[in-house]
């Protein structure tokens, strides 16, 4: 990795740290994939965009509702639990 691209993860990690007010380390606590028979959706405000079969890691489990996932694009949001499986 290069020192730019590493840059750009930290700036990424401390926007996604002040957006969702989460404090501590970024720690990926297991991984899970989108369904594959869910509907796609673009995501918008706190949402993460979904695709189907996609893999993200799994940040927080906030809620009944919601995780705090991210993608491969290093994209943070909020994605249902009801589209999740586990791997």
């Amino acid at each position: 990795m290069t020192l730019k691209e590493c840059k750009k993860e930290e700036k990424a990690d401390r926007e996604f740290q002040k957006k969702f007010k989460f404090e501590g380390s970024i720690t990926v606590l297991t991984q899970m994939m989108v369904d594959p028979a869910a509907a796609e959706k673009r995501g918008g405000g706190k949402n993460l965009p979904l695709k189907r079969g996609e893999i993200l890691d799994v940040i927080q489990f906030t809620n009944q509702d919601q995780i705090l996932c991210r993608n491969s694009q290093r994209r943070y949001g909020y994605v249902p639990r009801a589209v999740m499986l586990h791997l």
